[in-house]
Formats: C-alpha cells, structure tokens, sequence
C-alpha cells in the first residue's frame, strides 16, 4: 500500500540523514545526457534496469516510476536546470520504512564527455537506514551499470 512521505525540499539533499553520492563519467555531453535523464524518462527502463516503468505525470511536472520487485513511486520534480542539474522527490511509495527521499542528477564536463554525479538522500525508519547503508555497494553497482549502459545507448544513436 502506497503512502504518503514527507514533502522535503531541495535543501535534504545536504541535511538527510542518509547521503549515499556515487559519479561516473560518461562520453557524451551534458546536453545529451540531460536529455536522456529530464526529457525521455520513458527510455529509463532501457538503460536503468532496476526500472521497469518510468513516465511522465502532471504534464511532465512529476513522474511515476515502477521498479524490479515491486516497489512504486510517485515523484516530483524539483529542479530541471538543464545541462546542469535534474532533482526529485518522492511523494508517494510502497517502500516499507521510508519516510523521505530525494534524488539529485548532477552533470558537468569532464573533457569531451559529462561526470555524472547522483545523491540519493533518505530518510526512514532504523532498519530502512541500516538496510539502505549496507545495500550501499549494491546501489553503486546498480548507478555505475546503468550510466555505463546509458553511455552505450547514447554513443550508439551518434549522440
């Protein structure tokens, strides 16, 4: 069952109780990758495979985003400042524990190519921290396959 959590602002990003910051730099642009990440969130489940459903809600104000296992989202989009930034929060979840969340994208140059820079700031019960900082590896693993595989995708298309 999907509940309501809190309705943080930009500012948790740096006050969360839990920050979690992976980067990996990739061969495309800023440019291309903003627009991979802001403006086809349809295509994440192509190169994010955590996610099995991503679209546009509130005419591309929000987002709805399904991932593997069963857990759901209702988001908000907080900050598109392209190239630069994209941030969200969750709104709404079936995340058992969680009470606050907030994603960050941040994208700058790196040579010919963009460091990608994500944050994933929460909050939540105990154990949804404890379970959350142990499963800091698997999270990392899961952000560094999914901006290599997004670097394929966009070299692919000539991006």
């Amino acid at each position: 069952m999907a509940r309501q959590l809190s309705p943080v602002g930009l500012e948790f990003i740096e006050s969360a109780p839990l920050r979690l910051v992976f980067a990996r730099e990739v061969r495309a642009s800023p440019e291309v990758v903003y627009r991979a990440l802001a403006d086809e969130v349809t295509d994440w489940p192509r190169w994010f495979t955590a996610v099995t459903l991503c679209r546009p809600t509130d005419g591309g104000k929000g987002r709805e985003v399904h991932l593997k296992g069963g857990t759901r989202f209702q988001e908000s989009i907080l900050v598109a400042e392209g190239p630069e930034r994209y941030a969200y929060r969750i709104d709404e979840s079936n995340a058992p524990g969680l009470r606050a969340l907030v994603e960050e994208w941040r994208l700058t140059p790196a040579g010919p190519g963009t460091r990608v820079q994500w944050t994933f700031a929460a909050d939540g019960t105990a154990v949804f921290r404890g379970t959350l900082k142990l499963g800091r590896a698997g999270l990392g693993r899961a952000f560094r396959d999914a901006v290599t595989a997004l670097d394929r995708r966009l070299a692919a298309t000539g991006a």
